[in-house]
């Protein structure tokens, strides 16, 4: 007799457990049909956003990979505006919040439970990013310039610099330099020529002498 009573309660707490374990898994999957409602209703939410972010994306070039505008994925789905600045639904699943991730933590910029007051801000926020990266870009240029303008500056100065060298150089080759002459050689020559000289003017003088002879004895 005891026995069978074993049996039965054996039995009976099978049954309860297998009821308990039936009753677990019941609840989980309501509990997942749940989540997977309410992310596919955050990501209902953000694309509505990002309807209305739509004449934002179409004046933005094609080629620019700056900006994003995307919902991904995940249990909670953002609209993505560029590559730290996302759009996510708040706990009561009714709020926007624009929110943007720093070194510090996470900033919220906007809140609302309206899309369009949203797509407003974040309408500004690119303004914003495109005026800073404008500025960027014509620092940049402005930068390279003006190493660009020194350098060439420099090698024309350079350049300046070398020409009178360039130009002595054929001058100095072009016209020989005079030889230079000692004083003996100076002394030597006119020595010379004064001896020629008193050569030719002692045959001068003889000749008329001679000539007056010849006159006196005829």
């Amino acid at each position: 007799m005891s026995e069978t009573k074993e049996n039965i309660a054996s039995l009976m707490g099978t049954k309860r457990l297998a009821d308990a374990v039936r009753q677990a898994k019941i609840a989980a999957a309501q509990r997942s049909d749940v989540v997977v409602d309410i992310r596919e209703a955050d990501r209902a939410r953000l694309e509505i956003l990002a309807e209305e972010l739509q004449p934002i994306t179409r004046e933005i070039e094609p080629g620019d990979d700056y900006f994003d505008f995307t919902v991904s994925g995940g249990s909670h789905p953002r609209l993505w505006i560029d590559g730290t600045a996302n759009v996510m639904m708040a706990r009561d699943r009714r709020t926007y919040r624009f929110v943007r991730e720093t070194r510090l933590g996470r900033l919220t910029l906007a809140e609302s439970t309206e899309p369009r007051t949203i797509a407003d801000h974040v309408t500004e926020y690119v303004a914003e990013r495109i005026v800073e990266r404008e500025k960027a870009y014509a620092a940049d240029d402005f930068l390279n310039g003006g190493a660009v303008y020194q350098h060439t500056r420099a090698v024309k100065v350079a350049q300046d610099n070398a020409e009178p060298m360039r130009l002595s150089q054929p001058q100095q080759d072009a016209v020989p330099a005079k030889p230079r002459r000692s004083k003996g050689s100076d002394f030597a020559v006119a020595l010379v020529w004064l001896m020629i000289g008193a050569v030719l003017g002692a045959g001068v003088l003889l000749a008329i002498a001679s000539y007056r002879g010849m006159i006196i004895g005829g």
